[in-house]
């Protein structure tokens, strides 16, 4: 039996003009992705980094990238190679099946870097990468203000967490760095997230005083980025949000708020809508 707050959510869907996707790490859990919740979350995946006494916020910094890049791209380059690895959940597919189905308008906004939206085969020009992506590169410098495909192959010594190999600039020659934007960060290059910006807000434009659901997905409180977003467009007239968040899903009436990860939750929505 379907509980009436799924069927209730079901039909809120099937009555939306456009859909909004807010996702965090969480997204990427159920496709086997951690989350980094905590130093200890971050340590359990990388054991290495606890040994050395680095959390996540240290491992992730820019500066290694300067004082010693085969550090900086051990994290970075592991992390490349799993997402290339990684093959996106069901939930994502059940997501493409309402727009394509409901023939719904949509746009995706997520603190990923990871490129699982874009694997999925969501439209690249249909997402917003707030923090940037790990498969694009720039000049650590930068000595330019390109944004490059990241093609690079890394070989990763687990022990150490240091990467045999670097990518570089193509123009100056020295080491390159994901295009991300990581703590601490002087030097990201915002270019190519900001165009992703100005596609979003022209969608936001087109579908003004239309039904818009928004469907956030694993986005936690430590870095709100994504859940501002949300709460932002759920003060917009006749838009709903849906927050699914094992740990952190309260959100004030009258959107809804799911306990759990996105494949159980969507998978109920799912099962009310069919």
């Amino acid at each position: 039996m379907i509980e009436p707050r799924y069927a209730e959510v079901a039909e809120t869907i099937q009555n939306a003009q456009a859909l909004i996707i807010t996702a965090g790490a969480g997204m990427g859990v159920d496709s086997g992705l951690p989350d980094f919740r905590g130093n200890q979350g971050f340590w359990n995946s990388y054991p290495m980094y606890e040994q050395l006494g680095l959390s996540f916020v240290q491992a992730a910094n820019p500066e290694h990238f300067e004082d010693d890049p085969h550090f900086g791209w051990g994290f970075y380059g592991h992390r490349t190679n799993l997402y290339r690895e990684t093959i996106p959940h069901v939930g994502f597919t059940m997501l493409q099946d309402w727009i394509k189905e409901l023939d719904l308008d949509y746009f995706v906004a997520t603190s990923n870097v990871d490129g699982q939206f874009q694997k999925a085969g969501f439209s690249h020009d249909r997402i917003l990468e707030v923090h940037g992506s790990i498969h694009h590169l720039q000049c650590t410098v930068p000595c330019h203000h390109n944004i490059w495909k990241n093609s690079a192959e890394y070989d990763i010594e687990e022990s150490t967490m240091r990467s045999k190999n670097v990518p570089n600039c193509p123009k100056c020659q020295r080491v390159a760095r994901p295009n991300i934007l990581m703590f601490g960060d002087y030097s990201w290059l915002s270019k190519r997230s900001a165009i992703q910006e100005e596609n979003f807000d022209i969608f936001l434009q087109n579908n003004d005083n239309r039904k818009i659901v928004v469907i956030e997905i694993g986005a936690g409180s430590s870095v709100p980025t994504i859940r501002h977003i949300s709460e932002q467009l759920g003060q917009r007239q006749q838009a709903t949000v849906l927050r699914i968040n094992p740990r952190e899903p309260q959100i004030r009436a009258p959107h809804f708020s799911f306990s759990g990860g996105a494949v159980e939750v969507l998978t109920q929505i799912y099962d009310a809508m069919n």
